[in-house]
Formats: C-alpha cells, structure tokens, sequence
C-alpha cells in the first residue's frame, strides 16, 4: 500500500462571526419569546462565536451547502495543484441540500469539475471523517494519485425557529443540571455552519510541510446500543422511532419532525465510555500507541462541558494527555459537525507551529448512535 499525505488543508465559514447576543436575531425565537436555556446552555458550551450561512439582516440562506464547501475546495488550488488533478471526490455531511442527487454530486457541480470518482458519505460528525478515510483508501491503494475529501454543514437551516412549534422547550434545573438543557432547544446553542477540506495524495507536498496519515480507526456500536441523535423521525411512548415518510405530512410541523433531537440522559450515561475508553483502549493495544509519543491532541467535542470528562476518560484507561497539548477552536469557531476536525486541522496546519516529526492524535466522536473514530497523523 502507498503511504498518503496531507498536503493541503483548508476551510470556509460564512459570513461575519455571530456573537452569544446575536444568535436570536439571526435564528429567531420560539414563539416570539426569548429562551431561557440560552444563558446557561453558552456558559457551559464555553463557545463566543460561530458562524451561520443566513444573512443576519434578512434570515435568508447566503449560501447552500454544496457552494459553502466548493469555496473551501476551491482554495486548495494553486500553482502546485489544480481542481482538474482531483480523481476522487468525497464529501461528508449531516445536512445536505437535497436527499437527491447526494452532496457529493452537488459539489462537484458547483465547482464543474471533470469526470472523477464521486461519493458521499452520510452520518452525522463522522461523515467528514469517513469521507476522508475513503479518500485515504483510494490513494493507499494506488486507485488515485490525487483525492479530495470535505465535510461541511450548514445546521442553521434546520435550527431558525420557523422548524419549531411554539410551546417552550426549556427545562427545569438548568443551573444546578446543565445537560438537561439539551434536546432541540439546546442544541440551537451549539450547531453552527462551515466547511472545510484536505488534498491527500501519494507523495508529500515538496514546497512544505505535509501530514503523514498513519492510520485511521473508526468504530460503531450501532450494534448494542440505541439511537441517540435523531432527526426525521417521531419518537413513540415504545421508544420506537418512526421515519418521516410513514407519518402524515401535518405532523412534520407539528412535531417539529425534522429538528435535531438528543436524548440527553443515553448521551451522558454512553458518551464518554463508547467513544473514548472502550475504543481507545482497543486501539492503544492494536496500534501499541504511547501516549507520550503524542504532540497534539485534536478532540472534537461538541462543548467545553464535555472536556474533563474527555480527560477522565482518557486518565480512566492509563492514557491521559497533558492538556497544554490539547488544541480546539470551538469557542472561536463553533461546533460545526462534520467539518470540525477539517477547521481544526486547517488552523492548526497553518499556524506555523508545527515541526517535523511531531505526531497529532485527532477524536473526532460521534452520538448518534454511538460511533468513533481516532486518526494518527505525523508531521513531515
């Protein structure tokens, strides 16, 4: 198998950054009233600003999200590599325009590429990375000398209070419980948009540094455990999910089907154990990975609420990590699904900061059944 390298990593996020006080005139209100959940939701989020595809003035989508991605793919190219060079093209995302033709294909129309291979991969945070580990797979078997993967989402549209019904959402306790704030008033606070992308190909990038992948893990657990993360479907008093396209168009509406829900009690019981201790101790074992071999860590977590418990997960099972080595942009950046650990990357291959021979361990997890994944990546 060849080896692949990151040899170009790059974002896009729309528009001005929206601060902790704009985020209602941007998304609106339930039923004309301010939330309740909003304060404590952001303080335990530690996230300032994010970014929306929709015009703050008018709510009106600026871009779509095959074009906000194309825009980050569009800056890969140079005088060193130009789109035409591409012959795999994979794109993950949570919230694509359409439920067909696939994401993929809508990127590759909006940046008018040649005839390549083309796939999307769907899925929620992971999509982005099961993208990549595609693009990864078409390279290392030496199918394509040159691959594009992305991940990006445009959450806003799914998060404007016209997807809402009007009774509150809030929760008892918030103070003292931050975590039953989630549901689908929660996470309103915590999805944002963006898109962001790699150029992977069999030979490092010769005018600079370059990011060596040496291997990708990704585990589901799918297979024992329930939905947690749901969107499209109505939940019965069995716990039962029943998919959109069963029930009466009335009810989309009205039971505010397509809003993203979380059950909030499954992610804390689950969380931590399915997508840091149980997975990671496997792969320690199987990749004899050491933890102090590790310069950066990448953890994709969804808030600042989550991050201690990252780190008690990590310490459970004798790997923790220093956290002057941990690295996240989210209070800057957001929460942006799928397109996360692209923007995360980005910033952190363009800073200036790395040096050869430094390795970064990127966990990027997934709730929506319980899913994970941790990639090794070595600079060269």
């Amino acid at each position: 198998m060849n080896n692949v390298y990151i040899t170009k990593v790059a974002a896009f996020l729309p528009n001005e950054p929206v601060g902790n006080d704009q985020i209602e005139d941007v998304l609106g209100m339930i039923g004309g009233v301010k939330s309740r959940a909003k304060k404590i939701v952001l303080k335990s989020n530690g996230i300032k600003t994010r970014y929306y595809v929709l015009d703050p003035k008018t709510r009106k989508p600026l871009f779509t999200n095959a074009s906000l991605t194309a825009r980050a793919i569009r800056s890969l190219e140079d005088e060193t590599f130009s789109l035409d060079q591409i012959g795999c093209l994979a794109c993950g995302t949570t919230s694509p325009d359409h439920l067909m033709p696939n994401h993929a294909l809508m990127t590759q129309g909006e940046l008018g590429l040649q005839a390549c291979e083309v796939i999307a991969t769907s899925g929620i945070c992971l999509s982005g990375i099961t993208a990549m580990k595609y693009a990864y797979m078409t390279i290392a078997s030496g199918e394509h000398t040159h691959a594009v993967s992305s991940g990006s989402e445009i959450s806003s549209m799914w998060m404007r209070s016209e997807m809402f019904k009007s009774e509150s959402l809030e929760s008892r306790n918030l103070e003292k419980h931050p975590e039953v704030a989630f549901g689908k008033d929660f996470l309103r606070w915590m999805l944002s948009d963006g898109a962001g992308c790699t150029l992977l190909q069999n030979i490092p990038n010769p005018q600079g540094l370059s990011l060596k992948i040496e291997w990708m893990d990704i585990l589901s657990y799918a297979g024992e455990m329930p939905a947690c993360m749901v969107s499209g479907a109505l939940r019965g008093e069995d716990g039962v999910y029943q998919p959109w396209r069963e029930l009466d168009p009335s009810l989309w509406l009205e039971k505010t089907v397509f809003a993203v829900e979380q059950d909030v009690k499954l992610l804390n019981e689950n969380i931590i154990h399915y997508t840091v201790e149980k997975p990671l101790e496997e792969i320690v074992k199987k990749r004899n990975l050491k933890v102090e071999t590790i310069d950066y860590f990448l953890p994709h977590y969804s808030s600042e609420y989550f991050r201690d418990k990252v780190a008690l997960g990590l310490e459970k099972i004798g790997f923790a990590i220093p956290s002057e080595k941990w690295f996240t942009n989210l209070p800057r950046k957001g929460n942006t699904g799928s397109a996360s650990m692209y923007i995360m990357l980005e910033e952190l291959f363009n800073s200036g900061k790395l040096n050869i021979g430094e390795k970064i361990l990127c966990y990027i997890p997934e709730s929506g059944r319980f899913s994970t994944a941790f990639m090794l990546l070595e600079v060269v």
